[in-house]
């Protein structure tokens, strides 16, 4: 028996936000003071760190829950199966529901109820419960998943990552560029095929102050101190990134015992197209070995960072179109890796 994906479905939102967005912004530092390069520089050096030229946002009239319902649509529609049998619906997010104009969270009841109701599931023993375990939400639940089927408490699983980060930034905060929208969904189920789930690593930092690196906190104006946005330490998130990431993704890869020649892609959260690079090189350094051409499918560029949804969406479009030059086949293995607040980490091995 194995453990594999079966399924699929993304929404990429239709508002396309460029760079140029965000030209007559205020921007501030951490100490209040308004900074003094113009936006235009700010953009440049910003593009030129993070790869970013776009990223999406819902509608005014969406919110998490509303993108998740269809994302998950779709990935039981693509899976063939009756929707009655999923036994667990497990939704990764951080910021729950926030209507538009309104920073208030709303996580009562839980998304995943709210996507069990809206997808008009009516079997009481489908189980709806949410994840929040920063950006690596998504790859957590599937690992939670493949649990819950390994000890045949579940068969079928629907495990969702969907976030609306549009909704909490602080437009006087640079970072606030990074930030984008969007939900990926997958059905997990187990098969008699050969491959699908091989090996996974988790880990979560807290003993060094990790867990303040990304946080809910105040405007960078001081004018808005009242209000809490997501803010972020760029460079303490990039450090520990480097450090961490790939020595988790070669904990994973090790115990599945698949030597790294045989890696086809490997899909790493979309936080940052540098970070996401350096953690790749260091990651086959550990093994002496030079990193591939075309191993790494990347969508920041054009999509921003969508926390939960970035994996999930990537592998949605690469496995069903050939995205990028990236496509994929069966009989191939492939690598996950994510990091996010908390610190969280994971990592996992898969066989399509």
């Amino acid at each position: 028996m194995s453990i594999k994906i079966i399924g699929t479905g993304s929404v990429i939102p239709k508002i396309k936000e460029s760079n140029s967005s965000f030209i007559n912004y205020s921007f501030y530092d951490t100490s209040g003071d308004k900074i003094k390069l113009n936006n235009k520089e700010i953009i440049q050096k910003f593009n030129s760190i993070t790869g970013i030229k776009n990223r999406r946002y819902v509608s005014s009239n969406q919110k998490s829950s509303d993108i998740a319902i269809q994302a998950s649509k779709i990935a039981i529609k693509d899976s063939g199966i009756n929707k009655e049998e999923i036994d667990y619906i497990i939704l990764a997010h951080n910021i729950g529901d926030i209507t538009f104009n309104s920073n208030q969270v709303d996580i009562l009841p839980s998304i995943a109820s709210r996507v069990k109701s809206g997808l008009e599931i009516n079997n009481p023993s489908c189980v709806a419960y949410d994840i929040i375990f920063g950006c690596p939400g998504w790859l957590e639940g599937v690992i939670q998943a493949s649990a819950f089927i390994k000890s045949k408490i579940a068969k079928t699983c629907l495990v969702i990552g969907s976030e609306t980060l549009s909704r909490v930034l602080d437009k006087s905060d640079r970072d606030s560029m990074i930030y984008a929208d969007g939900a990926g969904a997958s059905i997990i189920q187990t098969s008699n095929e050969k491959g699908g789930i091989l090996s996974h690593k988790t880990a979560s930092y807290t003993s060094n102050s990790e867990n303040n690196y990304i946080y809910y906190g105040n405007s960078n104006n001081r004018n808005f101190e009242n209000t809490k946005y997501i803010k972020m330490q760029g460079r303490k998130v990039y450090e520990f990134a480097l450090k961490n990431v790939p020595i988790a993704m070669k904990e994973c890869l090790d115990f599945s015992k698949i030597p790294i020649e045989k890696i086809k892609k490997i899909f790493i959260h979309q936080a940052n197209q540098k970070m996401d690079e350096a953690i790749i090189n260091r990651f086959f350094k550990l093994y002496n070995k030079k990193t591939p051409d075309n191993i790494l499918p990347m969508n920041i560029e054009d999509f921003g960072n969508s926390s939960v949804a970035t994996i999930p969406t990537l592998f949605d479009l690469t496995i069903k179109k050939n995205y990028n030059n990236h496509y994929l086949k069966n009989g191939d293995h492939i690598l996950f890796a994510s990091v996010g607040a908390g610190m969280n980490i994971n990592a996992l091995t898969y066989q399509i």
